[in-house]
């Protein structure tokens, strides 16, 4: 972007520009504050030793004394200084209603709000997350006649960034005729926020060439750029930088920790240990952010080492320091160690707070040891919504759907309101499972809770209806949000592809760019793959071609999994073998296995055969592979081959992953694997198979047996067929929800021919919808036909 513009004549309004629409900031946790200006007298400086009581105390004695000073304000405070002592106090102590009540009655009194207000009141509407309230604000600095005043438009720009608007954000900025390193340090960080790097980098750029010497806030927030861009050698210009300035001024430790922590984050932790040996004070936030490194790059043995060592130093690890730690060894999935730093934290007697209980849950979580999670979560006394949330999104994480919902339940009868956050989990692990019913109370729950409805929960919900397969309440949400970033619109296009909608994806695709949201690499793995499902070849062959001409992006390994996919469906085998040839990049498991998949649909054992073997290079002990190979070998007749494969796999331990389904009836999830007696409806599910095999066989039906890669003869194969984990869930279906209602089941495994053709009968015989998610797309039967039009 061009910064250094001349502003208009006539300032910035957001009321004169509707067409642009704001988009969301991601939910980071950690930034720099903007400086406040000095206070404009000795009460507002103080405003922060009062508590939300004794705030509202002074405020009704000023009611009531009609602004005479009391013994707290100095006597010489105005009406108007002692009203921005009072909205200072109520944002300090987090209650920015009250702030902008405040606000509303100095605007309509004698008592004007001042440039020292305004900043204020701006952070109370970043702390509601109020657009609206931010440019109403917006219009009145402009109507007072100081919309140049460069503290005034810093805060305004700090408020549009929090409340999601990064475009208003940025078009003030370029307007702005006098910017200070706030200014820049504002923007680049809002850019860094909204995970735009290549924008926050070159503004970066043009701050140094523009001779603004960076503050130390500025530097911090530069490092933390490149540390999340994870290139250092993009942050080595900012290390030069404080090398040669470090004669007139040594860089602080607050500095010199963030530089470690971004050639930690960087993988470079040779860099990170020599700035950290050469550190002559060293804060506990450097040693947290060294011994964190170590934990990132899994050289635990000397993370312990450095931990010792610091204590050795009389620099004791505080809670916040353990709280980084525990945090690490989740982000990686180290268990051993998390377990130590938690004996660590026992050990040497620190407090148990709320915070480092729900981290020490998070990385029980995260490390998949939920036994060990739940027992901390128990143990935990005045638990807030972050450990319950924290609890939740482990079992949701690991698919647990009972426990998880039951938690839920626990946690609203506790009177724990959920945020955003809670539902999100839950209807994450609604989306994994398949469960509509409860994916739709979650909904209700978050209409009855009043939850806002940020753009992150709204995508959730597009994305939980459309992978439960109700495309039109996916689409319905969508379309009734104003406000959609693109990862909303990647989960309604990449909604519509597993729908089996090709036209409708590209028909959003077009309607995407026509209101100015750029696509980016997801978009176009959604593009890719509705064309795919929809045999678009040619389609997919223009698309792979905008990506990089039109728009810049470079196509990465996932992009080349869908047009080997693209070209492998549609039988064009040698077309894809030859673009494998032809990546730049060595190829994957996701582009062997499309080439496989596609070997095995078109029955192409020898191209096949080069595909598994690759892949088992890649994943020897990889089951779904050595079962593929199996396939190939037996589509061949080559049963030696095949007993081949079959005795490695045992001799190795390698275990074929078993064909399951998933379906919902009255809230609860019931999985049913091959030739499941489990269940304990077991006997009448048995009838209703039974009662479906005879049917299918008055409608003609002659089971496929091709796909049953046994050396058995065919009765036994359609014995084997009858009893596929789909025709189960769909018999328990039949026998347990009403006639003529939608049957949903999903599979974790491609729908066999077989079982495909057969359900497109049973929808028919039996007057049904019956929607079927498999591994790779969502087919619907209805009247004997399906959506995929039997191209899967």
């Amino acid at each position: 972007m061009e910064a250094m513009v001349t502003p208009s004549r006539t300032p910035f309004s957001p009321f004169l520009s509707s067409q642009l629409k704001p988009i969301p900031k991601p939910n980071l946790h950690l930034h720099s504050p903007i400086p406040s200006p000095p206070p404009k007298d000795a009460a507002a400086s103080s405003a922060s030793a009062f508590t939300l009581q004794q705030t509202k105390e002074i405020h009704s004695h000023i009611i009531r004394t009609q602004f005479r000073p009391t013994n707290i304000l100095p006597a010489q405070s105005s009406p108007q200084a002692q009203l921005n002592f009072l909205i200072t106090s109520y944002i300090k102590n987090n209650t920015p209603s009250a702030a902008l009540k405040l606000y509303a009655h100095m605007r309509e009194t004698a008592a004007s709000p001042d440039n020292f207000t305004v900043p204020s009141v701006l952070k109370a509407c970043a702390q509601l997350s109020s657009l609206r309230h931010g440019m109403e604000i917006h219009g009145f600095v402009i109507k007072a006649g100081f919309p140049w005043d460069v503290f005034v438009n810093n805060s305004l720009m700090q408020m549009y960034s929090d409340c999601g608007s990064l475009v208003f954000a940025s078009k003030l900025f370029d307007e702005m005729p006098d910017r200070d390193v706030v200014s820049w340090s504002t923007m680049i960080r809002s850019y860094a926020w909204c995970k735009l790097f290549d924008e926050a980098i070159e503004l970066v750029r043009e701050m140094l060439l523009s001779g603004i010497r960076p503050s130390e806030v500025a530097i911090i927030n530069m490092l933390n750029l490149f540390a999340d861009v994870g290139e250092f050698t993009k942050g080595r210009p900012v290390h030069t930088y404080l090398i040669k300035n470090s004669a007139r001024e040594s860089p602080s430790v607050n500095v010199t920790t963030a530089l470690i922590d971004m050639y930690v984050k960087c993988g470079s932790i040779s860099a990170a240990r020599r700035v950290f040996d050469r550190m002559e004070e060293k804060s506990t936030a450097s040693w947290a952010a060294m011994i964190a490194g170590f934990i990132r790059c899994r050289d635990m043995g000397t993370a312990m080492e450095l931990l010792i060592e610091m204590r050795h130093n009389h620099v004791f690890p505080n809670e916040i320091t353990m709280l980084s730690l525990v945090i690490e060894c989740g982000s990686i999935g180290n268990l051993e160690l998390g377990k130590w730093l938690h004996a660590y934290i026992l050990r040497n007697g620190f407090r148990m707070s709320v915070a480092l209980g729900t981290a020490l849950v998070d990385m029980y979580c995260k490390c998949r040891d939920l036994r060990s999670a739940r027992e901390m979560f128990d143990l935990m006394d005045g638990k807030d919504i972050a450990v319950w949330t924290a609890m939740i999104a482990g079992y949701a994480h690991t698919n647990c759907i009972k426990e998880a919902f039951d938690l839920f339940t626990q946690m609203k009868d506790a009177n724990i309101k959920p945020n955003e956050i809670t539902m999100v989990n839950l209807l994450s692990l609604c989306s994994e499972t398949g469960a509509l019913d409860r994916g739709r109370w979650i909904h209700a729950c978050i209409d009855k809770q009043g939850i806002e409805m940020d753009v992150v929960l709204t995508t959730s919900l597009v994305d939980m209806y459309a992978k439960c397969g109700d495309i039109n309440a996916a689409y319905a949400v969508f379309t009734q949000t104003t406000d959609r970033d693109v990862c909303m619109w990647n989960a309604m296009i990449n909604g519509l592809a597993m729908n089996g909608y090709g036209e409708e994806t590209i028909n959003l695709f077009m309607e995407m760019e026509k209101v100015g949201v750029r696509p980016n690499n997801v978009t176009f793995i959604g593009v890719l793959r509705a064309c795919s499902h929809s045999g678009l070849v040619e389609e997919g062959k223009q698309f792979f071609s905008f990506m990089e001409h039109d728009y810049g992006l470079v196509p990465k390994v996932e992009h080349y999994g869908c047009m080997v996919d693209l070209l492998g469906r549609a039988g064009h085998l040698d077309e894809a073998h030859e673009l494998i040839r032809r990546m730049p990049n060595e190829p994957n498991v996701i582009i062997w296995g499309a080439l496989l998949a596609a070997c095995k649909v078109h029955k192409n054992p020898k191209l096949g055969e080069l595909a598994a073997k690759e892949l088992l290079k890649i994943e020897p002990h990889n089951s779904g592979y050595n079962i593929l190979l199996s396939n190939i070998y037996a589509i061949d007749r080559r049963w030696s081959e095949v007993a081949e494969v079959r005795k490695s796999m045992k001799d190795t331990g390698i275990k074929k992953m078993p064909g399951m389904t998933a379906i919902e009836v009255n809230g609860v999830v019931h999985v049913f694997v091959m030739g499941d007696a489990s269940h304990p409806q077991s006997k009448k599910i048995q009838a209703m198979l039974s009662e479906m095999q005879e049917k299918l066989k008055r409608a003609g039906h002659v089971a496929d047996t091709s796909g049953v890669y046994l050396n058995i003869d065919e009765e036994e194969k359609e014995t084997v067929l009858n009893y596929h984990s789909e025709k189960l869930a769909m018999a328990f279906g039949l026998i347990s929800t009403p006639p003529r209602t939608p049957i949903r089941i999903v599979k974790n495994l491609r729908v066999c021919d077989d079982c495909h053709a057969a359900t497109k009968l049973l929808s028919r015989i039996y007057g049904r919808v019956i929607i079927v998610r498999d591994r790779n797309r969502f087919h619907r039967f209805c009247e004997g036909s399906c959506s995929c039009q039997d191209y899967w």
